[in-house]
């Protein structure tokens, strides 16, 4: 019973419990819904809420950047302002310069009208002063033709009475003399011709004596002028160089084991090595300026390499002689550069730079024929010939000293036919073979080498002996020359290699000029010592002068 009561109750229980879940579950969801109502109004009144914000804001923005807008419309209105300003005056400064060029040119051509209207105005007063004289001279020549009209008649009337007093003339000359009139005018034209041949002569001398000392002012100032502007340094040559050693020690090893490095180097060089008591030098004496030079060179290598012995010594003289005629090649290539000279044959090249190591009464030949270079360019200029003609010429003027000394003749013949050989310029050949007139000269560009070589080897200090002596030799030269009977004057010339001889042509006739010549020749062999020749010129003429007072 209990189980049937108890089920109902069960299933009620179910039941109630089932609606009650129901009305909880019901309500349950009523709640919520609610609830999401209620948050879904939130929501959107945060939304509206928002969105007003952003919407204040924006606005807010919007009104920023309509002000930061119009600012900086503002600045670039004002940068495009001052960039049109710029543009503005930079146009206004140039047309402003325009303006000022074009009124300057403006009144400068104003001025050159005024100035040839003025002009116009001179000439036109001048002209019109011009036609005044003209007409006055018109009247004054008028008058003057009249005048001269009424003495051509007198002239004409005084001719005829003279036509006919010569007439009665000559008639009584011709009675008086007993000669015709052909005769007279003969003898009368002869006595004219005479005298005019006599006076023309005397003029023709007066002319030469003019033109003579005029001639040598203008040479001396020429001469003058180019020893001014040349300034050549006259390096005086000595037979011996002074090699400076370390120490005395080396003397030692220089000699070597009985004098056989000593030996072996003189040898090799061709010079003599003085080793004496001068402290810490030895003296290399030579008269060949290059075997000088080598041996100097070849010393100093040996010295610093240490080994001196004679198979070293044959090596390193060996080899600075190669290097040395390498030298002399550059050496006349610079000269070339240094004197403008251009086009020369490589023969005559090493031929100048020989010149280097080569000297004329102790006077170098490079520096010489350099200085006789200059001085022949600067008188060619002055004389209106060519100066790079005389420049070469005067370089090349001493080739021939250079050459093998196993080739005869003189130094003068040989750079002449060097000069051909290689094909130099004809004017140029002959003043190398003519400048001591071993040949005769065919231009004047030869005579200007010829005396600048005077100039050069004449100058004091350029050759070996002192001013002193080289004045006592030129005035004994012409003391000697001036001691024979029938000799006028004499004059020592080219620094004294010639002296020239003026006789008295009453005394001295041609026969006794011959024997005058061989008799001073031979008088200055005995009583004088000199470097070189003397050529002694004997001159004999007659001179005939006279003045009209």
């Amino acid at each position: 019973m209990e189980i049937y009561i108890l089920l109902p109750i069960f299933v009620i229980l179910c039941l109630l419990t089932f609606f009650l879940g129901w009305y909880i579950q019901n309500r349950a969801n009523k709640t919520k819904i609610n609830s999401a109502e209620n948050i879904s109004k939130q929501i959107i009144n945060d939304a509206e809420n928002k969105a007003k914000e952003i919407i204040l804001e924006a606005e807010k923005k919007a009104k920023q950047f309509k002000i930061d807008a119009e600012k900086y419309a503002q600045t670039l209105k004002k940068e495009k302002m001052l960039e049109v300003k710029d543009e503005f005056y930079k146009r206004k400064q140039k047309f402003d310069e325009d303006v000022r060029l074009k009124e300057k040119e403006l009144f400068d051509f104003e001025r050159k009208l005024r100035n040839e209207k003025e002009t116009i105005e001179k000439l036109k007063l001048d002209l019109n002063n011009k036609q005044s004289e003209a007409e006055k001279s018109i009247n004054t020549y008028n008058v003057k033709i009249k005048e001269v009209d009424e003495k051509e008649k007198l002239v004409e009337k005084l001719i005829k009475e003279n036509e006919e007093l010569i007439v009665k003339q000559s008639e009584t000359l011709q009675s008086i003399a007993g000669m015709t009139e052909e005769e007279a005018k003969k003898v009368l034209f002869d006595n004219l011709i005479n005298k005019a041949k006599l006076e023309a002569a005397q003029k023709l001398q007066e002319i030469r004596e003019e033109t003579k000392q005029e001639a040598n002012k203008i040479a001396k100032e020429i001469i003058v002028q180019a020893i001014q502007r040349s300034a050549i340094d006259h390096s005086v040559e000595t037979t011996v160089s002074v090699l400076q050693i370390t120490s005395d020690e080396l003397k030692g090893r220089i000699i070597g084991k009985e004098g056989r490095n000593i030996r072996a180097f003189e040898a090799v060089t061709g010079v003599d090595i003085i080793v004496d008591d001068t402290p810490e030098a030895i003296i290399i004496s030579a008269f060949d300026p290059f075997r000088r030079e080598v041996a100097r060179v070849a010393m100093e290598r040996l010295i610093q390499d240490g080994r001196i012995h004679p198979a070293r010594i044959e090596e390193v003289v060996e080899k600075v002689e190669r290097e040395l005629n390498e030298e002399i090649f550059r050496v006349g290539e610079q000269t070339l550069i240094d004197m403008e000279i251009q086009n020369v044959n490589r023969d005559i090249i090493t031929l100048i730079g020989r010149m280097k190591y080569r000297s004329s009464y102790g006077q170098n030949v490079l520096n010489h024929s350099i200085e006789v270079s200059y001085l022949a360019g600067i008188m060619a200029a002055e004389l209106g010939f060519d100066p790079i003609l005389a420049k070469r010429a005067g370089l090349f003027h001493d080739i021939g000293k250079t050459v093998d000394r196993s080739i005869e003749g003189p130094h003068a013949i040989l750079g002449y036919e060097i000069a051909r050989r290689c094909k130099e310029h004809p004017i140029i050949c002959n003043a190398i073979g003519a400048h001591h007139d071993e040949i005769p000269m065919e231009h004047p560009i030869s005579v200007l080498v010829q005396v600048a070589d005077a100039i050069s080897g004449a100058r004091p200090g350029a050759r070996r002996e002192s001013v002193e002596a080289y004045w006592k030799r030129l005035e004994k030269l012409e003391t000697i020359a001036t001691s024979f009977e029938g000799v006028a004057k004499t004059y020592a010339i080219q620094a004294g290699r010639e002296v020239r001889v003026i006789v008295e042509c009453d005394k001295i006739n041609d026969i006794m000029q011959d024997q005058l010549a061989d008799d001073i020749a031979h008088k200055i062999q005995e009583e004088m010592e000199y470097p070189g020749q003397i050529k002694v010129n004997v001159i004999r003429e007659r001179r005939s002068i006279a003045y009209a007072k």
